[in-house]
């Protein structure tokens, strides 16, 4: 009887441990399985627009924040994209660069690995005016325009926050360019976004802060 009762507590901890654990495994999945805010774009190129669109290639647009974890895994697929495309698509990618903020806030690992990848332009967007000009919202939001300027795509190239991975959006992507770099339907390909937001409550602020409340 004595053994059972000193076990009992043990058992409770126990119990009441496991429950934890489930719990933050559901809340983690929710997380990931979230999407962002998607983007309304413009269905043609805005003509205000400062980055360059190619007239010979697709061109990608990439927006960013530049603290946001989820998309490491987004520039990770961007990599494998653009070897998957071998030289047949332009892509820029635009990193947030809040006013106020010093060019060390914007140039995180994210500006590096993104800088590395051949056939890829990386620039700063200067609080956010690109990303407004494409009606971005969500940190890893990919847009993909044709050489006229028809938007082809508008979406995310992860299946979740911060997990690399075959996915609908890149798979998307590569279809368009490998193809003839035509939309083939009146309605530009659609996928969910997973990231941070770029601006409000949800975006960070200050460098070392977590930009995805959970």
């Amino acid at each position: 009887m004595h053994q059972v009762l000193r076990r009992a507590p043990f058992a409770m901890g126990l119990t009441a441990w496991a429950a934890l654990v489930a719990l933050g495994a559901m809340r983690l999945w929710k997380y990931e399985a979230a999407a962002g805010t998607s983007a309304r774009p413009p269905l043609r190129w805005p003509a205000d627009s400062h980055i360059v669109l190619s007239r010979r290639l697709p061109t990608l647009v990439l927006l960013v924040h530049p603290h946001c974890p989820c998309s490491r895994a987004t520039i990770g697929e961007l990599a494998k994209l653009m070897t998957n495309c071998d030289g047949r698509l332009a892509a820029t990618v635009l990193v947030l660069h809040p006013a106020g903020m010093p060019d060390t806030w914007v140039r995180t690992d994210l500006w590096s690995s993104a800088a590395a990848i051949a056939g890829v332009t990386v620039l700063a967007d200067d609080d956010g005016a690109e990303a407004r000009r494409f009606g971005a919202a969500t940190s890893g939001q990919s847009l993909l325009y044709s050489k006229d300027g028809e938007l082809l795509f508008a979406g995310g190239i992860t299946e979740s926050r911060g997990h690399s991975g075959d996915n609908a959006g890149r798979s998307a992507i590569e279809s368009l360019v490998l193809s003839t770099g035509t939309r083939p339907t009146t309605q530009p390909a659609v996928t969910p976004v997973y990231g941070c937001p770029l601006f409000g409550p949800g975006a960070c602020q200050m460098e070392g802060s977590n930009p995805c409340p959970q």
